[in-house]
């Protein structure tokens, strides 16, 4: 027996989802608000048909929904991308009813642009890595204003920066008794957040021991435990990118042509791309270039040809991934461990 699918729309938000249901002829079976609960949106849905085909956008809170209904639920349910959902739109105006109906549409006809939809143990690695970058960032930042107080005062250090001999010269040196006491709050913040930080690294040491994929990526050049469980959580499986270049443009590191007529150039790397994903691949990228020989003559070159240190980084980056993937995708297949990363 054959049965017709129904599909399905979700427009997701905190306090309720707007659900539009859509018959395979397109017409319209039902579009209206429910409360963000998945029971209650499934006993909405399966009204009109026991097998459902469904899209939600990629958004805050959408994919541990999308997980709950295709795995408490039986969904088929897939994320799609904001901003070429956006793109498809064939009309200005913006509702919630109008933004479900075009996703129960694209659904229907095959033209959904799909966003990949991370498993749990995936999300939770993403979770914990992402905190402990914004720990890293808040310590950045208090490093920054500790040199904005020493430039107020005019008080240049020798030593080379955050060294002990910076330190201990910083300890000696001559500020105001205000500038003392913020100067020395902002240290002991960073002294919080050091313990912040290893106790985050730690807790990712347990989340990917016995990952198969970060030890696969802990036996590269350059990679450790941080920038492994990184590429990890933000990449998931790497047999998702077909080719080197998928996988690159997904980190950000392709260059952005800008050619039009006779004139052929770069805009420097493309905007998209995951920020935090891009930036640990170009520290290994810095590293590849000191610690293998390959990859420090290469770095050589461009630099002979006048590339500045950035550019030469972002390059070598950008080689380094498209490689990576065939490597990856070799013995150790990342589909066996997609519930490994526990």
């Amino acid at each position: 027996m054959i049965t017709v699918p129904v599909f399905v729309g979700l427009d997701y938000h905190a306090s309720v989802i707007q659900v539009c249901v859509m018959a395979a002829d397109g017409r319209q079976l039902g579009n209206r608000a429910w409360p963000d609960d998945a029971a209650e949106v499934d006993r909405y849905v399966r009204q009109f048909g026991p097998t459902i085909r469904a899209a939600i956008e990629a958004c805050t809170g959408a994919a541990h929904l999308a997980d709950e209904l295709a795995t408490h639920f039986g969904w088929d349910i897939r994320q799609a991308h904001p901003g070429f959902v956006a793109r498809m739109r064939a009309h200005p105006d913006k509702t919630d009813w109008a933004d479900a109906r075009v996703l129960a549409d694209l659904t229907r006809v095959g033209y959904l642009p799909v966003v990949w939809l991370a498993p749990e143990p995936i999300r939770e690695l993403r979770r914990v890595t992402r905190y402990r970058q914004q720990l890293v960032d808040q310590r950045r930042a208090t490093k920054l204003r500790v040199r904005a107080v020493l430039r107020e005062c005019r008080v240049k250090l020798r030593a080379t920066g955050w060294t002990k001999a910076w330190l201990a010269e910083l300890a000696q040196a001559t500020l105001p008794d205000e500038a003392r006491w913020v100067v020395a709050q902002h240290l002991a913040e960073l002294q919080h957040l050091a313990g912040r930080i290893a106790t985050a690294e730690q807790r990712i040491a347990k989340l990917v021991a016995g990952d198969p994929v970060v030890a696969k990526l802990l036996s590269q050049v350059g990679v450790g435990l941080v920038t492994a469980a990184v590429m990890r959580a933000e990449i998931g499986s790497f047999e998702r990118f077909h080719t080197g270049k998928q996988l690159s443009r997904y980190c950000g590191l392709t260059p952005r042509n800008a050619s039009s007529g006779q004139r052929q150039a770069d805009a420097g790397l493309v905007k998209a791309g995951n920020v935090h994903l891009r930036s640990v691949v170009i520290e290994a990228a810095h590293r590849l270039g000191r610690f293998d020989k390959r990859w420090r003559q290469l770095r050589d070159d461009l630099r002979a040809k006048g590339k500045c240190g950035s550019v030469v980084a972002a390059a070598l980056a950008n080689r380094w991934v498209r490689g990576l993937v065939h490597q990856m995708t070799g013995p150790t297949s990342t589909s066996e461990v997609e519930s490994g990363a526990n």
